[in-house]
């Protein structure tokens, strides 16, 4: 049997994206298709999903939409089953599909938070719980796992959608753990941080809440290839951007300085009365539009730009702990 991850080429491999008809979901769809593999994507919306499948088939690869609801187990297992036509196996599984809400957690329905639960979380125990059998009788494969540097750091006002990451990061890990015994068996976990695609368009909003996306997002296509990385050379953890790793040291040494300034921003940022009251697509398929980039706040800045707000975030981090190690120099530097 060929070793999957000994194989640089990912030609005629079949993976299975969830959540890709648009944003994040659609650039893996293109970059998987651009490898030259079998891409099977579901999602809710069969519009979007034909859309994707178009934007596939135009790359010249045998592509299948089939709509699923993460959340029901049945339709993910039907998925599966209908992705093991192609050839009899998956290759790669990428767990995708997210939705989130953001306002007080008080005046968000429960039945939006109970639906955003079941998504989020139950949405990737779905799939891993499809697909690991599956590997185990192929003896080899790789799931991807698209968790957010939300894992490590909460989302103030989007109480319920950080309940989720930090329950899919503990899903990565324990399965890591489980199938350590499997040296062929990857169960992989990225930590993007906030991407520039269409998810922030879809998503619910409450209280007064209707922010854009801020100008150091990640460019969605960005995140796509590090899929495409990880499949080849599949690793436990990958932090696949700059800023995401900038804010996991900041959030491990200021936990309380970090979540308090971005709540007093996001207080600033709600407005009282604002008709801005929305379930988005937590319990509805995404509407238009299904693109791989959303609006943002500001023009987006040049990689340049970009790259010297990253390097003077580092900066002043560096200063910060130089200036309390200084301050302290009989004590032993805790985080």
């Amino acid at each position: 049997m060929e070793n999957l991850n000994n194989l640089g080429d990912l030609h005629g491999k079949t993976v299975v994206i969830t959540g890709g008809t648009s944003g994040v979901g659609r650039a893996a769809a293109e970059a998987f298709a651009l490898e030259g593999c079998n891409v099977v994507v579901a999602a809710r919306g069969k519009e979007g999903l034909d859309e994707t499948v178009s934007l596939c088939h135009d790359l010249g690869v045998v592509a299948l939409g089939v709509p699923t609801d993460v959340s029901n187990f049945e339709e993910v297992e039907n998925l599966a089953n209908l992705a093991l036509q192609f050839n009899g196996r998956i290759d790669i599984w990428v767990n995708n599909a997210g939705v989130m809400a953001s306002g007080k957690f008080e005046e968000i329905p429960v039945k939006s938070m109970d639906q955003l639960v079941k998504t989020n979380l139950l949405g990737y125990l779905h799939g891993a719980h499809a697909v690991i059998p599956i590997f185990k009788k192929q003896k080899e494969g790789i799931l991807i796992n698209n968790v957010s540097i939300g894992g490590y750091m909460p989302a103030p006002f989007s109480t319920a959608y950080s309940s989720t990451k930090f329950g899919i990061r503990g899903m990565v890990e324990g399965l890591q753990g489980e199938l350590s015994n499997k040296k062929n068996i990857h169960i992989v976990g990225l930590y993007p941080g906030i991407q520039r695609s269409t998810g922030n368009m879809h998503s619910a909003k409450y209280s007064g809440l209707d922010f854009k996306i801020p100008p150091f997002s990640v460019d969605p296509r960005e995140l796509a290839a590090q899929m495409v990385k990880a499949a080849k050379n599949p690793k436990k953890e990958i932090i696949t951007d700059g800023y995401a790793a900038v804010m996991k040291v900041l959030y491990g040494i200021f936990p309380h300085t970090i979540i308090n300034t971005a709540s007093s921003i996001l207080r600033l940022a709600m407005k009282k009365n604002a008709d801005t009251n929305t379930d988005g697509n937590i319990r509805h398929a995404s509407n238009e539009p299904h693109r791989i980039y959303g609006e943002m706040a500001i023009p987006t800045p040049s990689r340049n730009t970009q790259n010297a707000m990253i390097g003077a975030i580092g900066v002043g981090l560096g200063l910060i702990l130089f200036n309390m190690v200084k301050k302290s120099p009989n004590k032993k530097f805790k985080k």
